[in-house]
């Protein structure tokens, strides 16, 4: 069996971002209700940004405010804020040892619910919540 051996120039997933639009409750949601620990928490007011991700894991996701300056304009701002509001903008997947257990956890929490745990076409058993800016997160059963 031949094994796999890593290039010198691969490179691995270190964190994702996602936009917040209230920092607390952002930090709520993924701290206390997904179980992510806190890395960074920086800024403060409308500015802060949140590094979170599961214990064990390199990977993060950072919540961010979102901002205007950098070329986006307040009509593109609000466009976005819309966007995120509705979960058709920004995303991510997840994945659960017991995601039953964390959709109840989700469920016992508030959260808005988009689709209930069920055995997809494609072979996953998976979920769907938004977090509290708005964005989809899907969640599946760990293989």
């Amino acid at each position: 069996m031949t094994q796999k051996t890593r290039s010198a120039t691969a490179c691995s997933i270190h964190s994702s971002f996602l936009p917040h639009t209230d920092a607390e409750a952002s930090l709520a949601f993924y701290r206390d209700v997904l179980g992510f620990e806190v890395r960074l928490d920086v800024g403060g007011g409308q500015m802060r940004w949140l590094t979170v991700g599961p214990a064990g894991q390199d990977t993060a996701i950072v919540l961010h405010p979102l901002f205007e300056g950098n070329g986006i304009t307040p009509e593109e701002n609000a466009t976005l804020a819309a966007l995120i509001a509705k979960g058709s903008y920004f995303g991510a997947n997840l994945a659960a040892d017991d995601l039953d257990a964390t959709f109840a956890a989700l469920v016992a929490a508030g959260a808005d619910i988009v689709q209930e745990p069920i055995d997809q076409d494609y072979g996953l058993r998976d979920c769907a919540v938004r977090d509290p800016a708005g964005n989809l997160l899907r969640i599946q059963q760990s293989a």
